[in-house]
């Protein structure tokens, strides 16, 4: 007589149950990994938060660009003058450069000051929002200018309007420039001494 014993079986299904959960729990450890095989992470390509545009000719960096203007009716009007803000970064460690002209169809660009960016330099065009005003002191090779544009067409916000910025050594860069209101006391801070 051949009996069948179920102690046996029983034994062999569990072990069997035990390998195939291992091998589906590998399987799906190995999928979840190559699910994010060669790509980039969601926040690799986000920007900092600042209110203006960026870009890069040659050695010079031009961050945070923007037009610094109280917006009260529907356009800033033909005659108005507004700020042009931004911060430009020489990146070269040893050439000096020096911009030589800033261009837009919105209006004339006027620079007071000088306006030569050094070897590892930065020029700040403008006063910028939460800027001390002795920041720039902080930065060994930091120089200021004041940038306005004296409006000859309508401009709103939304829209960005092209500007041109000329180097003498870095060359021509365009960038097309928001309008950003001026920072003032935040809703719920109260206004600070007068």
């Amino acid at each position: 007589m051949n009996r069948f014993d179920y102690r046996d079986y029983r034994s062999s299904r569990r072990s069997a149950r035990v390998a195939m959960l291992a091998a589906g729990g590998l399987i799906g450890a190995v999928a979840l990994a190559g699910c994010s095989a060669g790509q980039l992470a969601q926040t690799a390509m986000q920007q900092s938060a600042v209110d203006g545009n960026q870009a890069v000719i040659n050695n010079v960096a031009l961050r945070n660009v923007r037009i610094l203007a109280l917006q009260t009716g529907d356009f800033l009007r033909p005659g108005a003058t507004v700020d042009l803000v931004l911060v430009a970064v020489n990146q070269s460690p040893d050439i000096t450069d020096k911009l030589v002209g800033i261009t837009t169809n919105i209006g004339k660009v006027t620079v007071t000051g000088d306006p030569t960016l050094p070897a590892s330099g930065v020029l700040f065009f403008g006063a910028q929002n939460g800027q001390s005003k002795n920041s720039d002191h902080a930065v060994e090779k930091a120089h200021s200018v004041k940038a306005t544009i004296a409006l000859s067409k309508p401009i709103t916000n939304g829209p960005n309007y092209d500007f041109t910025f000329t180097f003498e050594m870095a060359g021509s860069v365009s960038v097309a420039v928001p309008i950003s209101a001026p920072e003032g006391p935040r809703h719920n801070e109260p206004p600070g001494p007068a």
